[in-house]
């Protein structure tokens, strides 16, 4: 049974920074793409990253380029967003997501796997 978990989600002033984690279980392939996404209250889900635990490629969009960084553990099981230069309209719940290839990462309904989500708000 495959699951994930995620921490590290809090409440921060603009200009801070958080870091995610995913901790992935109980998926038997070696390599795999992991995922992050985020919902804002009204909003629909939308892709911020994504990762290919095999090769290491990373996929962002555009809005957090440069803020934020995809990458895995050393045991590749393990999943983490570092959030830099937050800003109010970050503001959501993050999930990481899992599906056998990256191609279409940013296409939600593409993920087999999904976490249960955790809050980051950032306030101005």
């Amino acid at each position: 049974q495959v699951q994930l978990v995620e921490s590290g989600g809090g409440s921060v002033q603009a200009g801070g920074s958080l870091t995610l984690s995913c901790a992935a279980s109980g998926y038997t392939y070696s390599s795999y793409c992991m995922g992050w996404f985020r919902q804002a209250p009204g909003k629909e889900r939308e892709a911020v990253a994504a990762i290919a635990t095999g090769s290491g490629t990373t996929y962002y969009t555009d809005s957090v380029k440069g803020r934020f960084t995809i990458s895995q553990g050393n045991a590749k099981n393990t999943l983490y967003l570092k959030m830099n230069s937050l800003k109010p309209e970050d503001t959501a719940v993050y999930y990481c997501a899992l599906k056998n290839y990256c191609g279409g990462w940013f296409v939600p309904s593409s993920y087999n796997y999904w976490g249960q989500g955790t809050q980051v708000t950032v306030s101005s």
